[in-house]
């Protein structure tokens, strides 16, 4: 994964564009099965508009002597995104009104955009800004804004029921590590290992799209939203799962979904101190899957969250702040909350009070330190298969994460002690 994030970084994404592309070509290197697709330039996305396709090939500032003090090629970000294009001599003043820093930041590009009104601008440190000496300037962009497409990718995984569970992602930023591509790349190789396995309960929708105007045009074009609001069950928005920080999860609108109750789950087990976000606090495409109409089961999932970390949206959001053991750690905490779901069942004991364990080979024939842990589990387990309590909710009320206690529930059906009832 952390390979793949190193590949992809270069490339200079925003919300149409080439980039986007090269990202997606990447992805189909590890799952050719992700499909691509196109959306015209004016396509009506609920309440938005698909914009024009941005293409930019240079970007510089040079001083009087032909210096080059600042080069787009050296860094993607020290161009505003979808900036229009600009040729000509500007004396100092007129060049600080075109540059944009982070003052609290002063080794930092700042991360800006302007997608929707037209501009052109470049993103410096504020020590180049406090470096600039009083003399004319040569700015130069060579790009263009023409009526081209939105591109996403989709991959449909199918299981035994058309249920589904949706992982989401985007790319829309140009070099920045955790923020951009972590997201792509711990979901790209969870779909690797879900169609290696040889049977799935549920469906897998997984998209990737340009955050905010990919997910409003992914979900209104065809039957997508209607498929969705029938068979999506619990989904995930996945965006800063790179770092080694901490883990942080957003709920969704009123925090009462599937999707929390497992995300909680997992998280409570894995890493107790993570932070739990509520939907007041979202910020990525969670937003458009839980609008009201929408109302799609979709948590987002972060290590560190977007804004909350300080190299977020700037050049130090670089292949230094992720490691192959933050992708790693998120990978595993989706790997098991889409486990618990692929085992997530009611039960109901089938005898009246405890069954006798021992006459069917469940009961340890030895005492010994440790030799009960298991048998507790077991034992807690079936006082609460009652019928209305699923897996999840068991694993909270025991204490004993769900991947403990499904082969539990594996062995007391097989001895005909529990039965499966939703």
């Amino acid at each position: 994964m952390y390979a793949l994030c190193g590949k992809m970084f270069p490339y200079c994404r925003s919300i149409t564009g080439d980039g986007v592309r090269a990202t997606l070509k990447a992805l189909q290197e590890v799952v050719p099965e992700i499909t691509v697709h196109e959306v015209l330039s004016g396509t009506k996305a609920f309440d938005w508009t698909v914009p024009k396709e941005w293409r930019i090939r240079d970007a510089w500032i040079k001083n009087s002597s032909g210096d080059k003090i600042v080069d787009f090629k050296k860094h993607n970000l020290h161009v505003v995104g979808y900036s229009t294009s600009v040729d000509k001599i500007v004396s100092l003043n007129e060049l600080k009104s075109v540059l944009y820093t982070q003052p609290d930041q002063p080794d930092a590009i700042p991360y800006v955009t302007s997608y929707y009104k037209e501009r052109y601008g470049f993103c410096v440190t504020q020590k180049q800004f406090d470096a600039l000496t009083d003399d004319n300037y040569h700015i130069y962009i060579d790009s263009e804004l023409f009526d081209g497409s939105l591109t996403y990718g989709e991959l449909i995984i199918p299981g035994e029921s058309e249920q589904e569970i949706l992982i989401s992602t985007y790319f829309c930023h140009p070099s920045m590590a955790n923020n951009e591509l972590s997201g792509p790349a711990v979901s790209v190789y969870l779909a690797k290992w879900l169609m290696s396995l040889p049977k799935r309960r549920y469906t897998y929708r997984f998209v990737y799209v340009p955050e905010t105007i990919g997910s409003l045009t992914y979900m209104s074009q065809g039957d997508h939203l209607a498929k969705m609001k029938e068979n999506v069950i619990a989904g995930w928005n996945l965006s800063c799962v790179g770092d080694d920080r901490t883990y942080s999860m957003v709920a969704t609108r009123y925090g009462n979904t599937l999707t929390d109750k497992v995300t909680e789950n997992v998280l409570g087990f894995i890493y107790p101190d993570y932070k739990h976000y509520s939907f007041l606090e979202r910020g990525s495409d969670e937003r458009q899957y839980n609008a009201p109409g929408i109302d799609l089961p979709v948590c987002g999932f972060s290590r560190s969250k977007y804004g909350e970390y300080p190299e977020y949206h700037t050049s130090k959001d670089d292949m230094g702040l992720i490691s192959p053991s933050g992708l790693m750690g998120a990978y595993k905490v989706m790997q098991e909350c889409i486990n618990a779901l692929e085992y997530n069942r009611k039960y109901k004991v089938v005898c009246l009070c405890e069954p006798q364990l021992g006459k069917r080979g469940l009961y340890p024939t030895l005492s010994q330190k440790g030799s009960y842990d298991e048998v507790t589990a077991m034992v807690d387990f079936i006082a609460y298969a009652d019928g209305k309590n699923d897996l999840i909710d068991i694993s909270n009320i025991i204490g004993v994460p769900v991947k403990n206690i499904w082969p539990i529930a594996e062995k007391l059906v097989k001895a005909e002690l529990i039965k499966v009832v939703d």
